[in-house]
């Protein structure tokens, strides 16, 4: 926790809370010194002192009083450390660059995963940030077509922001093809300076309805394109519900003879799109065994160096205080 006082920023103003206990201390240190005069005046007149007590000197004993409470303040003050004048630093950046490619379809609203599977997607993405703090990662919704919600990054908050964003008024009215979303970070990926990795993990229930997706696939092993699915939902499905421009659902999707539609979570079509380009399919948990599991997966790749980047930061200067600290007591300890 950072305050700024009289312009000096003090990075561990929580320690705050300890400044009693010095008070304590320093109260202490002048009792003594006041009990230790008036034992002294007790016992011999003062204008007898210098004689009868040849090693007391009170002003002597006024500035190791100073000097102990200058001490315990200087160590309060280090304690605080406080921080002032900037410096450039020039901070080397290292990590993976990532695609999260997300299923917006009308089907992401069945509620075989709890409370449905784009809210239960939108969480694991998120819990999936946490597990890679270090790599750039861009946001893609998909459904007939592919839109890019946020660019590589890795400023989470922005991520977690555009990513909130999507509810059920963004789901589109579209059918799902994966080969839109694949199609559009190849392009993304060709635009970017050449990079050793290059992985896009894709969230959706499996439904595709794209035009070509074997030769997409082909395309991104030529690219070197390692994509990664997570399948959200499950084999028993759900019916997928309508919903109106609230987001409030008003009926069931039903086919021609009247029946309700539903929709079930397709793994052959994953399983078999991750395993054609090097990455991995998984399977969806309520715990985070299955984030744990791509991740590890994803570390597995080396980091690729990204364009370094020059911070200002403030100087330490609690060395001072320090310095300050012990000079003190050296020189209480000689008088």
């Amino acid at each position: 926790m950072k305050k700024t006082v009289l312009g000096i920023t003090w990075a561990a103003a929580q320690n705050f809370w300890w400044l009693p206990l010095f008070c304590l201390v320093i109260v202490f240190i002048i009792y003594r010194l006041r009990k230790y005069k008036s034992i002294v005046r007790m016992l011999v007149a003062s204008r007898w002192t210098s004689v009868l007590l040849k090693n007391y000197s009170e002003q002597r004993l006024i500035l190791k009083s100073c000097l102990a409470v200058f001490a315990f303040v200087f160590i309060f003050c280090a304690l605080l450390q406080p921080q002032w004048g900037k410096k450039e630093q020039m901070v080397k950046q290292e990590g993976r660059e990532l695609f999260v490619a997300l299923d917006i379809s009308r089907s992401m609203l069945a509620s075989d995963v709890k409370p449905n599977r784009l809210a239960f997607a939108k969480s694991k993405i998120k819990q999936l940030l946490k597990l890679l703090p270090s790599e750039r990662v861009g946001l893609l919704v998909f459904s007939g077509a592919a839109v890019v919600q946020c660019p590589l990054t890795r400023d989470t908050g922005l991520f977690t922001m555009f990513l909130s964003q999507l509810d059920a008024e963004s789901i589109s009215s579209g059918t799902t093809a994966l080969d839109q979303a694949i199609n559009k970070v190849i392009a993304l990926f060709q635009k970017l300076p050449s990079r050793n990795n290059k992985i896009l993990v894709i969230f959706t229930d499996g439904e595709d309805f794209s035009r070509d997706l074997t030769a997409v696939r082909e395309q991104a092993n030529t690219l070197g394109l390692h994509i990664f699915t997570y399948g959200v939902g499950t084999e028993q499905g759900a019916p997928v519900p309508i919903v109106d421009e609230q987001g409030v659902p008003v009926g069931y999707e039903k086919n021609e003879q009247g029946n309700v539609v539903l929709s079930r979570l397709n793994p052959g079509i994953l399983q078999a799109l991750s395993r054609e380009t090097g990455g991995r399919f998984i399977s969806p948990t309520q715990s985070n065994d299955d984030l744990k599991s791509l991740v590890t997966e994803v570390e597995k790749y080396e980091k690729e160096k990204f364009e370094d980047k020059e911070l200002a930061t403030q100087e330490e200067r609690y060395p001072y205080f320090l310095v300050g600290t012990f000079v003190c007591m050296v020189l209480e300890w000689l008088l």
